[in-house]
């Protein structure tokens, strides 16, 4: 197996200033929009958009920022950039064959340069992410760089699996590598998402949600970046979910002291409601539950989720919405937020996930390598082949989502009934609960009495 990728003598904590020389450090355009809004106790919301013609990314961009909404913007990039195959990007491009996002290393740095011109400033606040979902970011970095950008988003598990066959320590040795790159290229000043919060989006327990958000957050410290948010995905249950976004923060403190985190949360990712009023209740539940953690931002869906992708129009009303929803719901006091205790014990579990990966080596790359290797982490119903695939998720009659097997990781699982392996009928029907719970009719308003004689 190869060894993970180590640094260089060129990397920003190499370079750090001897002596009592302190040098301002600069900072992201991306985490001073979140971190402005965060002061001004406003959520951040940001869509998911990418379009592969320049003009009309840029019109995107410039609705979202217009939208009523304390907003920042997204150039998610297509499929075979993804990838790497950038031939087939350029080619898509001649012939006007259909791409499903912005192809950004065929279009090159020059146009979108101009592409974004005016649009990403200080004074306005507004900042753009590069979304890719790839295992080798490191042309995507330097490409996003030469553009004028400064965050983008990922990870060495949480885009290896399950989105790639790519090996698992391939993905790490990349990411290393692309880590390093943003940290030299920006002094260490530009912004990462740790994608691992949202690892298939539904049915994995969110102790490992938060333990691998958590350790991937690490890993980018590790190679020099210090601007990081960690994300988690809605999932079944709000109490459940507030505790383990409270869990994540208190973790980040203790586990990343002197880094600058924000969280982020992710409306719902799996089976999505069909109906409009479904949907629309699901993304306000996401808001209220950002606004009621003390999270700084959200990436919203729309109504259009569960039939195709949304229009411009209907991104910038699905940011209008969650804004407003979480405008109306009250923001809790930082004393709050600790995640210890809780009728889960997402921390307990989710630190015990953690202490057991970095106990497994001193580099962190290394001993993720090792923790998948020996299935100490183990994502369920992930079928990459660096995956053990012996965990097991299920919705219990909380609505929570707990352990049915917890293969060789230090979890708690189910025993009894609860404990026995589940059926294709009972994971489908896992699968469609939130989309069935939101898709109900609204409850009818309540009339009052009849007054006595009427008919």
């Amino acid at each position: 197996m190869k060894p993970p990728y180590r640094p260089g003598r060129n990397t920003v904590e190499a370079r750090a200033p001897r002596g009592n020389a302190v040098r301002p450090r600069p900072v992201s355009a991306f985490a001073a929009a979140v971190e402005a809004a965060r002061r001004r106790g406003e959520l951040v919301v940001q869509p998911r958009m990418g379009f592969p013609d320049p003009s009309a990314m840029r019109h995107g961009l410039l609705a979202v920022r217009a939208a009523r909404a304390r907003t920042v913007g997204t150039v998610t990039l297509d499929s075979y950039t993804r990838v790497g195959d950038h031939a087939r990007a350029r080619a898509a491009l001649g012939s006007g064959a259909a791409l499903n996002g912005y192809p950004l290393l065929a279009h090159g740095a020059g146009a979108t340069r101009r592409m974004l011109e005016g649009l990403v400033d200080g004074a306005s606040g507004f900042a753009v992410q590069i979304r890719h979902g790839s295992a080798d970011p490191y042309a995507i970095v330097r490409a996003l760089l030469d553009s004028g950008l400064d965050a983008t988003e990922g990870g060495p598990v949480s885009y290896c699996l399950p989105y790639s066959r790519t090996p698992l320590a391939a993905s790490v040795d990349a990411w290393a590598r692309g880590c390093e790159l943003l940290a030299e290229r920006s002094g260490g000043a530009a912004h990462l998402e740790s994608f691992g919060g949202c690892l298939l989006g539904q049915l994995c327990p969110p102790s490992l949600l938060v333990a691998i958000a958590l350790l991937e957050g690490l890993f980018f410290r590790r190679y020099g970046l210090r601007s990081i948010s960690l994300s988690y995905a809605q999932q079944t249950s709000p109490a459940q979910d507030a505790e383990a976004l409270a869990a994540l923060r208190t973790l980040a403190a203790a586990y990343l002291p002197g880094a600058d985190v924000h969280l982020v949360l992710y409306t719902y990712m799996g089976v999505f409601p069909r109906s409009r009023h479904g949907a629309l209740r699901l993304l306000r539940a996401s808001a209220e539950l950002a606004a009621r953690s003390g999270v700084e931002r959200l990436i919203v869906k729309t109504p259009a989720e569960a039939h195709r992708i949304p229009t411009v129009g209907e991104n910038v009303l699905a940011l209008e919405e969650a804004a407003g929803a979480a405008r109306r719901t009250p923001r809790p006091e930082a004393a709050h937020r600790d995640g210890a205790g809780g009728e889960f014990g997402v921390l307990a579990e989710a630190r015990t996930l953690v202490e057991t990966v970095i106990g497994l080596a001193p580099d962190i790359g290394t001993a993720l390598i090792r923790a998948f290797a020996t299935g100490l982490l183990d994502v369920p119903y992930c079928l990459h082949p660096d995956n053990a695939n012996r965990a097991r998720g299920f919705i219990d009659r909380r609505g929570s989502l707990q352990w049915r097997g917890g293969g060789a990781m230090p979890v708690r699982a189910a025993t009894g009934p609860e404990g026995r392996p589940l059926r294709a009928g009972e994971l489908l029907d896992m699968l469609g609960y939130v989309q069935r719970a939101h898709d109900r009719e609204p409850e009818p308003l309540a009339l009052a009495p009849a007054p006595p004689g009427s008919p």
